[in-house]
């Protein structure tokens, strides 16, 4: 299967930090960000990966190159401005292929093994499922959550709805199948919400709680205790 990681946006709330770096290459445990991505995705043998990027993509193309000193091969799909979540992967699904793909937000730090996928795409087949969503328990920043597992499964998967109780975030960790994407034009800003949501009210969204360690990097607070937290704990991918 291919991966896509999301590293287009501005990183606004990150500034001046991202003043000239891209947030994904933001340092945390003695690595960008990003790299820990990589690290991941190789590990778990996912080799072809596409990397969309806008602010500063020079750079990340500079620092990453193809990918060889990570075990990947990078492909870059470059946006004249970002085009938000639905929009960049529209860009790149030629690059993706036509099987359902890994998506992860390049500013989030997440221990999930991405080895778990080949399982998760054949129930989403099984379940004529379009997505299939990694949802967190909701942090101290985002209390109200996103959506909600309707009911727990014996393998952990269950579908996922817009509302209800026990509501989780979304990881920024998705796998889709490019058929989601269907009739949104290439090169036009689209968000991902929407579409999710669209796909829920049909049952094509499945989803699992994750309980282990998750950082969205919005602030530089945060990204200093993720850093903090990594140096003080042997490195992993």
């Amino acid at each position: 299967m291919r991966a896509m990681i999301l590293a287009a946006g501005r990183g606004e709330r990150m500034r001046p930090l991202t003043d000239h770096l891209p947030k994904p290459l933001l340092e945390v445990g003695g690595q960008p960000l990003i790299v820990w991505h990589l690290q991941k995705l190789a590990k778990a043998g996912i080799r072809k990966v596409v990397i969309n990027h806008a602010w500063l993509g020079e750079k990340l193309e500079a620092a990453l190159g193809n990918g060889n000193a990570w075990g990947v091969n990078i492909q870059y799909s470059a946006e004249a401005i970002a085009l938000e979540t639905a929009g960049g992967i529209v860009k790149a699904l030629a690059k993706l292929g036509e099987e359902p793909f890994l998506v992860l937000n390049g500013d989030v730090w997440c221990d999930w093994d991405p080895l778990q996928s080949n399982s998760i795409i054949k129930a989403m087949t099984a379940q004529r499922a379009l997505a299939w969503l990694l949802l967190v328990p909701n942090p101290d920043h985002h209390l109200g959550g996103d959506f909600s597992l309707i009911e727990a499964r014996s393998d952990q998967l269950a579908h996922v709805r817009v509302s209800g109780s026990n509501q989780l975030t979304f990881s920024g960790i998705g796998i889709y199948n490019p058929r989601l994407f269907d009739g949104l034009p290439e090169g036009q800003a689209a968000r991902l919400a929407p579409l999710l949501r669209q796909a829920m009210a049909r049952k094509q969204v499945i989803g699992s709680r994750f309980e282990g360690a998750w950082f969205d990097i919005g602030t530089p607070e945060r990204l200093q205790a993720l850093d903090r937290q990594l140096l003080e704990t042997p490195k992993s991918t």
